[in-house]
């Protein structure tokens, strides 16, 4: 399948009405990782709080949010969980984030 959208120089998509499942699981093939439905559920939910809020979720808003402890989101992403969930996601990069 070919994809057909740009990104920054970090990886993060320039244009987030682009934003498909599908271009989610490129951007995480791109980094070396395999999307997985777990991922996707905290993406979603990422997204909707963009949406309601206009800003990107904080750690401690996100995991408070979805009832999870931040050390199963940094287990399932491996690495901080909120800059990959919004780089996967479409959204933009968090504030604070290097």
């Amino acid at each position: 399948m070919s994809f057909d959208f740009e990104t920054d120089g970090e990886g993060f998509l320039r244009n987030r009405d682009e934003w498909t499942p599908e271009i989610a699981a490129e951007i995480a093939k791109r980094d070396g990782r395999e999307l997985t439905e777990e991922h996707m559920t905290y993406i979603m939910a990422a997204r909707k709080m963009y949406n309601d809020d206009g800003i990107v979720p904080v750690l401690r808003k996100f995991t408070k949010a979805m009832n999870v402890d931040k050390k199963v989101l940094f287990d399932s992403f491996q690495t901080g969980p909120i800059k990959l969930i919004c780089k996967w996601g479409g959204l933009p990069k968090p504030t604070g984030c290097v």
